[in-house]
């Protein structure tokens, strides 16, 4: 039997990457999918792990040789997926999980209409600017962009098949693995 892909998105800065990290400590019959990207690592990244840190032109490459099942220009970045990848993992059938940017998710529910869409929302933008800001990460202008896509992101979620409110990060696990629960898995 072939795995199941679920897709989950959310704002930067919601905590998505928290969520599915201790939700996969939960599950760990699921596999989180590796995005190919274009910026540069993080503290504590690592190649091939965190992501495929490649560069733009080999990213291009990749573009014009169909080689990703969805991409995306984010913040002056380039992220992706690799079909290859994707369609190796659901044919062992393994469960995988792709934590993608909005753009990305609807390609995929384009492609491959059978996924589930999750989209974790931030309890009020407000909310949202406080985190970006506690990151101690970002410039103002990069805060500012951020928030500005967040707002058009978060009416783009309207369209996910679940929405999950990142408030309280417990309620947010438990209200994921209803999800999961409910399609027949975990």
């Amino acid at each position: 039997m072939a795995g199941h892909l679920y897709i989950v998105a959310g704002c930067s800065g919601v905590g998505k990457g928290t969520l599915l990290k201790l939700f996969m400590e939960r599950n760990p019959e699921l596999k989180l999918s590796i995005s190919a990207t274009t910026r540069n690592p993080r503290q504590g990244e690592e190649d091939g792990v965190s992501y495929f840190f490649i560069t733009k032109e080999e990213f291009k490459t990749a573009i014009e040789n169909n080689e990703f099942l969805e991409w995306a220009e984010f913040s002056g970045n380039f992220y992706g997926t690799k079909k290859s990848f994707v369609e190796k993992t659901l044919a062992k059938g393994i469960d995988l999980i792709l934590e993608i940017e909005v753009q990305g998710a609807k390609q995929i529910k384009e492609k491959m209409p059978e996924a589930t869409s999750i989209f974790v929302m931030p309890p009020s933008l407000e909310d949202l600017e406080a985190r970006l800001r506690g990151r101690h990460t970002e410039s103002e202008e990069a805060i500012q962009k951020r928030l500005g896509a967040a707002a058009r992101e978060i009416e783009a979620g309207k369209s996910f098949d679940y929405r999950i409110i990142n408030d309280n990060i417990e309620e947010a696990l438990a209200n994921m693995q209803k999800i999961f629960d409910g399609e027949g898995k975990c």
